[in-house]
């Protein structure tokens, strides 16, 4: 009882999961009661159950589970989150309830299921119950199969996916279980009843009674279309409507819906793909090509078997299908090629749209084999053709079946009709365009006149077809001349014909007919050429608007041959299908005369051949009054211009009545009905007019009048041949330049390029210079049009004149062609087609193209060529690929036939040489701009095989198939592209180089489509794992690629796609859907509400989105009033738009600019205050997060809405990156002319930058700290303080930057900290650089360090907050970081407090580690300076401001500002100054004007010896040389690109002019004297010493040999050289720099250089080689120790294992080494020993102990043994802890040497050298006393060992050799090495030398360069206390 009791009392959830089953069932009931009083689906209360409803259902209890289920089915019914519940209680459905003998419980479950299907989890369902079909259990199969028929029968095949289910059927049909087998057949009935036959071809594999069965189950179902009864929650007003309509008893309304409602299953999608190639008879290919006929049919007939499956899988069939084609083509044998061509058909039938790749290599072959007059033949050549057009588009194939049409077998013609005539069948009105009828109906027309019957009917019937399809209107222009007879049979045809598609597209097609075309002719007032243009396209609506909307759209380009003669203004009152223009026959002079008299004055018609010039200017005068008065109708034109043109006609003398005369011309052809005939007559006169100075104009106007009547190309046309028969070449220039001033007036619309290309290369070979200019000037407004595939033609030209042609085309760049003013009103119609075209946006483009003369190259693929291509020798594929690129070359433009050729390039695509990948990329690039649009068909063979190269690991190689995909795409259009599954296939691939690639594409391409096919979804899928990908890169492009695939899909098809996605992943990917879905950019807009953007047709567009895009986002921010026609005829750009993923607005309102021209900051008195105060009250949420959540950026945004402006802030919060670069760049704009508004909203603005900080996007990045470093400029300018709260919302954000991978974000950042102690004060940075330094980010915790060191030292100590004390220690602890950057970066800090405050530094970082302290002693000890008095300027702590450079802001506005690491910004934080800002950009010019004003940084006074002359390298710039040189501190403020010009001097250094490099030398040599200078170098170290030894190596190779060169030249680039780098050499900081590689370059080249024994000869050659000797000696010693030490190991290697390699060399760098082993001791703790065990490692691995014994030399063995030795010596057994970069130990012997080392050095006491000693201490002369001569000697030795007192110790041994000129010492030399015998000696010399007064070598005076002769002095001076000789 008591039990009871304890449960009684428990919450619900708890008895729910109780162990007792009467408190579950009690809990059970208590929930079901709870949830059928919950009203509201989303109540909290639902998800507290949330973890338990799998208990529900899964309960162990018999009864109690039966109340489970029902609570359970209220839960799903009923709750908001029941959805996450869907996988784990279906699946506990299944496995345990459905296995349940109560027959209440499988209905509970089933129940359930269905609910769960209902709230829109289907997919999930079915997944689990598909799950269950595979379990033990009979019971639960059962089940399972009858919940799925339940589903299906309620919800319809739409909700439940038949093909899993299908799938799984035949192995149910199998079953033992009868009970199972009786379940699937109902199932199948109910699938039957879905998709009727398509269920056939899966189910005939199972047993043939079980099949009889079902077909007399299926015959009795009921014939109408099925309707599901249950809908999703989201179709429940479907639901309630379909209830409606059927209470209204009204069905036959619902009918038309729900026909829809059921998806057209195809059969083939139920299938699954048979994979057949593998289970190709291994002989195959031999047997194909037996000679017995009976092996040929063998292998033929195992194909035959396999092509029958239904269904096959992808995959490479070239060779097989190149196998039948040959069968098909070649084979004698027709029962061959009829079996060749059956095999053919199943490919096609089998692969689909798979298959359309071949369909291009095939489809000539099959037809040519038409001529076979065996019907069984025929008939299998037709059904292989016929499959085959069903795998690909008529478009691909047209050029094939053209080329066929014109056979002389009438066979062939006959059945070549009949296949266009089937194909036709299958096309639609979209699909059968207007461009792809034209050339048939023209080869079509030819047939109907054939001989042969046979020929003429199935032409007939090949019109007949295309006139159903696509209606009258559209194919009647091509039937114009036919006669009526032939016209009715087409007619009687069509109407014979049944289409595949129904009859829809010829009803709409008909329907077409009768509506738009009144509309049309009413809106646009003339027909014009309306009948050339397609009228057909599927929506008529466009029609009638276009010109409603825009009356004056201009006409669409069409062909030039449909234009060239379109209609007149008279057409006004005919008909337009029959006139095209007025035609008027040539009057004779008589019946002019009676014409001209009956309107004209008696008295005018006698004065016109006075010869009075008075008359006959009195008798023009009436003559033009007569005109003006004239009614259009009654004036005869033809009669007037023949009265004008009489003697003296057009040779009139007087220049007044010419001018009334050329007046007269242009006023009829404005007022009358003008003909081409009347124009005739007059155009003669008036080009030979054109170049008259004072009537030239008036001809022009008279020309273009006549060209608005009788339309420009026609006109042009006659004027230009015209012209150029003439030989004034003043008219010929006239004329060219009427013409461009026409083609703009009137638009390039029809005008014939061929003809006006060879009339301006007439023109431009002209000799006078003028008519070449005008040439170039029309070629300029041609490009408008055409674009640049107008250079084209003249690519043969001579070169000056190309390149005045480019000049030409450049200026054009950009510009868009202006809206046609004249010619429009007459011919508008032809505007409202451009909508039609709904398929080929370039239509008109092409047409440029067209007119191209191609050339046929597939006579030149020959096999031979093919086989070189793909042969195993790389150098002959080369050869191959060489021989093709020359044949394009040659050809430059091609025909689309090219033979075997795509193949053999396909197969180069993924070649296992990279160079022929690349190299067959350009190939391919070549073919797409030769062969033009045509190209297309080739896409699904070559294209997609070059898209999946994208996905190679080599960037080059995907730049270049990127390249390649674009000039591909740029010909094609992206249909081609996206039809098929091709590219899903690619994207499918895990490659995620080709993810990111094909996904960037495919976002740049997709945005321009105003449509994409149906097969896009299929890449959705894809896209969606892709958003998931491991890479970044992957992530980010799937992102930025998602809203344009919405764009095209839309929300709800992509929403539904996630439907098969796991639900974690659900989820992300439906937020960021919903994400894309308010970014998502409207689709392009029709070109017809733009017409007057493509004037010449769309070509222009092509070429121009590329810059597009970067004019569009300035203009949103700088053109206030955009021109209204402008922004219409910039059709360009507005598509350019879309592509950023912009919405384009249908119009450009002026009202939204003037918005835009006001303040962007709006100033709110004590606004800022007032949000301060409500922080700190805690009224609004205090800035700090790790991330920002929506609740801050909603506030943000709220605060900023009453102080910025509303469009501003648009742009600030748009979800597109591109929009917060756009409010960036007008943040910068505003910057300077809105200082009060920035200061009033500074707290706002920082927060909106912090927000930026968090973007992934770069570009953000990099424009917001541009704006920062120029907003910190101004606040220091104004002298405004940062107030805490805008500091501590800020500054967190801008140190997290800090650790920023990208170097030049990092820089910016150390920028802008150097700039904000310019506005706050440095002791409170600190505590935020602080905290920035226990980052995890071991890059941000070095840059804080940094930059605390910075702050030292440019402050003092009293910045270190709380205390120094507490902050030293702080920073001391990462002395022990793991990260070498960081362990750096805290020891310079603590170098630099050590420089300002000397020992006491030690007491203030506290106690360290024993290792720490040496690490910091040692650092200390090489680079710590000897602290000085006073640190370096204690500045107070308000920053300070000194007056800036007027100019300062604007420089600053002009270019980005500098990013100088903050070691360089040192100097300015000091002195507080502000950005300085330089008139004269000259690197390193001093800023003499600041030096005045800060008189207290005077460094020093300046030697003679550095005093370079630089004025021949600044020329500009003179520069005084002062006494005292004062380096300025803003040497890096100065120059905003330092880092820039640092590159580019050091660039010069490995020139091959010697003064230039010689120069650059000098540049960089006074960089470095100048200690405050020298760091500018840091970071440009490998770069130069890079540059510094491929001058070396340039000097060796070529100036050295050169005998025209002088030697001294030679000798002084040495010597600056040399002088350079043993400045760079003395600076540690910069020398440790070096990295190993340069360093081993660097020796190599100093050896090199010592050992040549040319300099030897030279004047003052020894001098060079004892200079390398120094410079070699520095390098040794002040590079990173390790990084040398390596270098030098790497290096002997490489000297031991080159043959060519001299012994010497090998000599030298042994002895560097052992001059590395004589520092080791000192540098020991620097050294990373891991490495340089490591190098050892596989020295001794290349160079075994037996190895290095055969070498002639001893020296490699005892200089590695004695390395090791030292090391073993001074590490002790530690050093076998050192091993641990090495992975197999075993390889070497280095482990085993080291023990052995180990073992003896413990056995061993005493060291050698004291033995030495004492031996040669034994054979000391006798004159003094032996200890005492020993131990003097001793001590002197000791000294000349030492790295300090060797030149004290040498001058003492000098000293003691010359007082006892006997004394031995060769004792204590004997048994030193080689090197250190010869450096004594050599010592000494030197001494007695300078002891003689013996002067130095002489230095050849004058030298001109200033760096040859100082830095050689210097180099002496140095040399002169030589410390160690490498020259044996």
């Amino acid at each position: 009882m008591g039990d009871d009791s304890e449960w009684v009392k428990l919450p619900v959830d708890q008895k729910c999961e109780h162990k007792l089953w009467k408190a579950r069932l009690s809990g059970y009931e208590e929930a079901l009661k709870i949830f059928q009083k919950i009203k509201d689906e989303k109540s909290p209360e639902w998800s507290k159950f949330l973890g338990l409803i799998k208990k529900f259902v899964t309960d162990s209890n018999a009864v109690v589970q039966l109340k489970g289920l029902e609570a359970a089915l209220v839960y799903v019914e009923n709750a908001h989150v029941a959805g996450k519940t869907t996988g784990e209680v279906v699946s506990g459905v299944v496995s345990k309830v459905f296995n349940q003998p109560k027959a209440k419980a499988k209905e509970l479950g089933i129940e359930i299921c269905l609910m769960y299907i209902e709230i829109e989890k289907g997919e999930a369902v079915q997944e689990e119950l598909l799950k269950g079909l595979d379990n033990k259990n009979p019971k639960i199969i059962v089940a399972c199969i009858e919940t799925l028929r339940k589903a299906l029968s309620e919800f319809g095949s739409k909700i439940i996916l038949l093909k899993p289910i299908i799938k799984v059927l035949p192995k149910l049909f199998e079953s033992r279980e009868k009970a199972v087998r009786d379940e699937a057949k109902l199932i199948a009935v109910e699938i039957y009843r879905w998709i009727r036959d398509a269920l056939r071809p899966p189910l005939q594999s199972i047993n043939s009674v079980q099949l009889k069965e079902l077909e007399e189950e299926w015959v009795k179902l009921p014939t109408g279309a099925p309707k599901p009864s249950r809908f999703l929650r989201s179709q429940q007003e479907l639901e309630a409507k379909l209830e409606q309509q059927q209470s209204a008893g009204g069905d036959a309304e619902g009918g038309g819906d729900d026909g829809d409602e059921v998806p057209q299953i195809d059969a083939y999608e139920l299938l699954e793909a048979v994979e057949i190639l593998s289970k190709l008879p291994k002989d195959f290919y031999d047997k194909i090509e037996a000679k017995k006929w009976q092996e040929r049919k063998e292998a033929l007939e195992a194909v035959e078997v396999l092509v029958k499956n239904p269904k096959l899988e992808a995959g490479d069939y070239a060779d097989l299908v190149k196998a039948l084609k040959k069968v098909v083509g070649k084979d004698t044998n027709v029962m061959l090629v009829a079996l060749a061509a059956k095999c053919l058909t199943g490919l096609a039938v089998g692969l689909r749209k798979k298959f359309g790749q071949y369909a291009g290599h095939v489809v000539p072959t099959i037809l040519e084999k038409f001529k076979e007059k065996k019907p069984q033949v025929v008939q299998a050549l037709q059904e292989a053709i016929d499959a085959i057009f069903l795998t690909t588009t008529l478009q691909n194939i047209s050029e094939d079946v053209l080329a066929v049409m014109d056979n002389k077998n009438p066979t062939i013609k006959q059945q070549t009709s009949l296949f266009i005539a089937r194909s036709f069948r299958h096309c639609t009105a979209s699909t059968l365009p207007k461009s792809l009828l034209k050339p048939f109906c023209a080869a079509l027309l030819k047939h109907i006149n054939d001989s042969a019957p046979e020929v003429r009917d199935a032409a007939f019937e090949a019109l007949g077809t295309a006139l159903k399809v696509v209606g009258e209107k559209a194919v009647n222009p091509f039937l114009a001349d036919v006669d009526k007879l032939k016209l009715d049979k087409i007619k009687e045809c069509s109407e014979k014909v049944e289409l595949v598609h129904g009859k829809k597209a010829g009803l709409a097609a008909d329907k077409k007919e009768f509506k738009p075309v009144p509309g049309r002719a009413a809106a646009s007032g003339a027909t014009g050429d309306k009948d050339t243009k397609d009228i057909s396209a599927p929506k008529p609506g466009p029609l009638k608007k276009a010109p409603a909307t825009k009356p004056g759209g201009p006409p669409k380009k069409g062909k030039p041959a449909a234009l060239g003669g379109a209609g007149s203004a008279g057409t006004k009152n005919k008909k337009g299908l029959e006139t095209k223009e007025i035609v008027e026959p040539e009057l004779s002079i008589e019946v002019c005369e009676e014409k001209a008299s009956a309107v004209l004055p008696a008295t005018c018609i006698q004065l016109l051949d006075s010869s009075n010039w008075k008359e006959r200017l009195a008798c023009m005068e009436e003559f033009q009054k007569a005109v003006e008065l004239m009614d259009r109708t009654e004036m005869p034109c033809q009669a007037l211009v023949r009265m004008l043109a009489k003697k003296p006609g057009w040779k009139e003398t007087n220049f007044q009545v010419m001018q009334m005369k050329l007046h007269i011309v242009a006023l009829i052809a404005q007022k009358g009905n003008f003909s081409k005939t009347s124009a005739q007559i007059v155009l003669d006169g008036l080009v030979d007019k054109i170049g008259d100075v004072k009537c030239g104009n008036n001809a022009k106007e008279a020309m273009t009048a006549i060209a608005e009547a009788c339309m420009l190309p026609w006109t042009a046309e006659q004027v230009m041949s015209m012209a150029f028969l003439q030989k004034n070449p003043k008219n010929q220039s006239e004329t060219l330049n009427w013409l461009s001033n026409a083609i703009k007036e009137f638009g390039f619309s029809g005008l014939n390029v061929k003809a006006f290309i060879s009339n301006v290369k007439t023109a431009l070979a002209a000799t006078n210079p003028a008519v070449r200019t005008s040439a170039i000037t029309l070629l300029g407004v041609m490009y408008l049009y055409v674009g640049p595939s107008l250079r084209m033609f003249f690519e043969d030209e001579k070169p000056a004149l190309l390149s005045q042609i480019d000049a030409e085309f450049e200026k054009m760049q950009g510009q868009n062609p202006p809206a046609p003013t004249r010619g429009i009103s007459k011919h508008s119609t032809s505007g409202t087609d451009e909508g039609e075209d709904g398929d080929e946006p370039d239509d008109g483009g092409n047409d440029v193209v067209d007119l191209l003369p191609r050339t046929e190259i597939s006579d030149k693929i020959t096999s031979e060529l093919v086989s070189k291509i793909g042969d195993k020798n790389w150098k002959i594929r080369k050869e191959g690929l060489d021989e093709v690129a020359g044949i394009i070359n040659e050809a430059k433009f091609i025909q689309p036939n090219i033979g075997e050729l795509p193949t053999a390039l396909k197969g180069r695509l993924n070649d296992s040489n990279k160079i022929l990948v690349q190299q067959t990329l350009n190939i391919l690039q070549q073919l797409a701009v030769a062969m033009g649009p045509n190209i297309k068909q080739h896409v699904k063979n070559l294209g997609i095989s070059i898209i999946t190269v994208l996905g190679d690991s080599k960037n080059n190689v995907r730049a270049a198939a990127l390249a390649t995909v674009n000039a591909w795409a740029e010909q094609t259009g992206m249909k081609e592209w996206l039809e098929g599954e091709d590219l899903s296939e690619e994207l499918k691939k895990e490659n995620p180089f080709l993810r990111q690639e094909l996904l960037g594409w495919l976002a740049e391409k997709l945005p321009t489509l105003r449509s994409t096919p149906t097969d896009l979804i299929l890449c959705v899928p894809h896209l969606y794992s892709c958003l998931e990908d491991r890479n970044g890169d992957v992530r980010k492009k799937a992102q930025d690629a998602l809203p344009f695939f919405m764009m095209h899909l839309g929300y709800e098809k992509m929403a539904k796609a996630t439907g098969k996605l796991k639900p974690t992943s659900k989820d992300q990917v439906l937020a960021m859907l919903e994400k894309a879905k308010a970014n998502m950019p409207a689709k392009p807009a029709a070109p017809a509400k733009a017409t007057s953007k493509s004037v010449g047709g769309s070509a222009p567009a092509k070429f121009q989105p590329a810059s597009a895009p970067v004019e569009d986002s300035v203009s949103g921010t700088v053109e206030p009033k955009p021109d209204p026609k402008k922004a219409k005829a910039l059709g360009v750009s507005s598509k350019a738009k879309t592509a950023q993923g912009k919405k384009v607005p249908s119009k450009t309102s002026l009202k939204e600019d003037e918005d835009k021209s006001g303040p962007i900051f709006i100033v709110v008195p004590n606004g800022k205050e007032q949000r301060m105060k409500d922080e700190k009250g805690l009224k609004v949420l205090k800035w700090n997060f790790t991330t920002p959540r929506d609740e801050y950026i909603e506030q943000l945004k709220t605060q900023m809405s009453s102080c910025v402006a509303k469009w501003l802030q648009d742009e600030m919060f748009h979800s597109d990156f591109q929009h917060h670069n756009k409010a960036l760049a007008v943040m910068v704009d505003h910057l300077e002319s809105e200082k009060e508004g920035v200061i009033g909203c500074l707290d706002l603005i920082l927060k909106w930058l912090t927000l930026r900080f968090f973007d992934t996007n770069t570009s953000v990045l990099m424009k917001a700290l541009e704006y920062l470093k120029l907003l910190f400029t101004l606040l220091s300018e104004e002298e405004y303080h940062l107030t805490e709260n805008e500091a501590s919302s800020f500054i967190p954000y801008l140190i997290l930057k800090v650790g920023e991978p990208k170097d030049v974000i990092r820089k910016d950042v150390r920028a802008i900290l150097n700039r904000m102690c310019l506005v706050y004060p440095a002791s409170k940075m600190f505590p935020f650089i602080m905290e920035g330094t226990k980052s995890k980010n071991s890059k941000q915790r070095a840059e804080c360090l940094e930059e605390l060191g910075c702050l030292v030292e440019s402050y003092g100590m009293n910045v270190c907050q709380p205390t120094p004390g507490k902050a030293l220690k702080e920073i001391a602890i990462h002395i022990g970081d793991r990260d070498n950057a960081v362990r750096n970066a805290a020891l310079n800090t603590i170098v630099t407090v050590y420089n300002v405050h000397g020992d006491q530094v030690f007491k203030l970082i506290g106690t360290l580690s024993e290792k720490d302290m040496s690490m910091l002693e040692e650092r200390i000890k090489r680079s710590a300076k000897r602290p000085s008095a006073a640190p370096v300027k204690q500045v107070e702590e308000k920053p300070q401001r000194t007056q800036s450079i007027s100019s300062n802001t604007n420089m600053l506005r002009k270019g980005p500002a500098e990013d100088m690491s903050s070691r360089l910004n040192q100097a300015r934080s000091m002195s507080g100054h502000p950005e300085a800002a330089q008139m004269v950009r000259r690197e390193f010019q001093l800023d003499l004007d600041e030096i005045e004003n800060d008189n207290g940084t005077v460094r020093c006074e300046m030697p003679e010896l550095v005093q370079h002359k630089l004025d021949d390298i600044f020329e500009p710039v003179l520069i005084p040389e002062p006494k005292i040189r004062a380096v300025s501190p803003h040497f890096d403020d100065m120059h905003s690109n330092t880092a820039s010009t640092i590159n580019f001097i050091i660039s010069q250094v490995a020139s091959g002019d010697i003064n230039t490099s010689i120069q650059a030398l000098t540049q960089i040599d006074e960089v470095l004297r100048q200690e405050d200078k020298a760091e500018a170098m840091s970071g440009h170290i490998d770069q130069f010493l890079i540059a510094t030894f491929m001058q070396l190596r340039l000097i060796y190779n070529t100036h050295m040999a050169d005998e025209k060169l002088e030697k001294d030249e030679i000798i002084k680039l040495y010597s600056c050289i040399i002088g350079n780098m043993i400045s760079l050499f003395q600076i540690e900081s910069l020398a440790r720099e070096a990295s190993t590689g340069v360093l081993k370059d660097l020796m190599h080249g100093l050896i090199t250089l010592m050992l040549d024994s040319r300099i030897e000869d030279l004047e003052e050659g020894q001098q060079v080689i004892r200079s390398v000797n120094l410079l070699v000696v520095k390098v040794l010693e002040k590079s990173d120790q390790t990084n040398i030490l390596s270098a030098l190991l790497v290096l002997l290697q490489d000297s031991l294992l080159a043959t060519a390699s001299s012994p010497k060399f090998s000599e030298l760098v042994m002895k560097c080494l052992w001059r590395m082993v004589r520092l080791l001791p000192d540098t020991i703790n620097s050294i990373n020993l891991d490495r340089i065990l490591l190098d050892i490692h596989i020295f001794m691995k290349v160079f075994p102990k037996e190895k290095l014994k055969q070498c002639k030399s001893e020296f490699p063995i005892r200089t590695l043994k004695t390395l090791l030795h030292t090391l073993c010596k001074l590490k002790g057994p530690k050093i076998l802890d050192h091993l641990t970069m090495i992975d197999n130990k075993n390889e070497s012997e280095l482990e085993a040497h080291l023990c052995r080392m180990m073992k003896h050095s413990m056995d061993q006491t005493g060291s050698k050298s004291d033995k030495e000693t004492e031996k040669g201490a034994s054979r000391i002369d006798e004159k003094s006393s032996k200890a005492k001569v020993n131990d003097f000697l001793a001590e002197i030795f000791k000294k000349i060992g030492s790295k300090e007192n060797t030149k004290e110790g040498l001058a003492e041994l000098y000293e003691y050799k010359k007082k006892y000129s006997d004394a031995d010492i060769e004792p204590f030399l004997k048994n030193s090495s080689q090197f250190f015998q010869s450096y004594v000696e050599r010592g000494l010399r030197v001494i007695e030398m300078e002891r003689e007064g013996k002067g130095r070598i002489p230095i050849s005076a004058g030298s001109s360069m200033p760096c040859a002769g100082s830095s050689l002095q210097h180099v002496r001076s140095l040399v002169s206390a030589c410390m160690w000789d490498l020259v044996p």
